[in-house]
């Protein structure tokens, strides 16, 4: 049987600089997607709010939050993760880097609370706890379903690479914003390492045939670089 995946909500940008927004408009969330491969249903960025995301799902799938057996971040960034919450029953994955990168800011920022008021030091507190739930994504989580680095967008940003027989697919995350992004070449405006963020979408642009942006619908990359005869 081969992977399939489903968006389970179109993800939009803060403000879209490609639409000339230069100060935020609306509130971010990362597009959400479900991927399944036999018995592993793997959310992918679960990123609105629980209530928000549970009635979505259902509209999408006819299931409930409960059938999903993994949740994969390509970014620990807040604004990708809102309904973990709601999945406390599944099992948490993201980069190896991404997650040691990020809990070793959380722990600087620690050492550094008599800095911090006492609502951002409860913040970094709470978000240390939810770090110690999350695994290092291995290499393959089924047969059809791989971890895609995609570095810099965040310091160890990371896709999924889905491979049916036909064609490739890549869940992006923010290394791949949106399909305005992908159709100028440019990378998000917020990646943590500029240079890097542009050689993985290049190297994202060779390989596969859909992309699902961090922060759009899928795009079909036939339709971004019409092939010639």
């Amino acid at each position: 049987m081969a992977v399939e995946y489903r968006i389970i909500s179109i993800g939009t940008l803060a403000n879209h600089l490609l639409w000339r927004e230069s100060a935020p408009v609306r509130t971010q969330h990362a597009t959400t997607t479900l991927v399944e491969d036999g018995r592993r249903r793997i959310l992918v960025d679960p990123s609105l709010p629980p209530s928000a995301l549970e009635a979505r799902f259902f509209e999408r799938t006819g299931q409930k939050l409960d059938s999903v057996t993994d949740v994969f971040c390509t970014t620990l960034r807040p604004d990708a993760r809102r309904a973990l919450p709601a999945l406390q029953h599944a099992r948490w994955w993201c980069s190896r880097e991404e997650l040691e990168w990020y809990s070793g800011e959380l722990l600087a920022m620690r050492e550094t609370a008599e800095r911090l008021n006492s609502a951002d030091a409860a913040g970094v507190e709470e978000d240390l706890a939810l770090t110690k739930r999350f695994h290092p994504a291995p290499e393959k989580f089924t047969e059809q379903i791989g971890l895609y680095p995609l570095f810099g967008a965040t310091v160890g940003s990371a896709g999924l690479l889905l491979t049916p027989a036909t064609t490739t697919i890549v869940i992006a995350g923010p290394a791949a914003p949106t399909r305005e992004h992908l159709e100028r070449g440019m990378v998000w405006e917020h990646c943590a390492e500029k240079d890097q963020a542009m050689e993985s979408m290049r190297d994202l642009l060779e390989l596969a045939d859909v992309i699902v942006p961090g922060f759009d619908d899928l795009v079909l990359l036939h339709t971004v670089f019409p092939v010639t005869s």
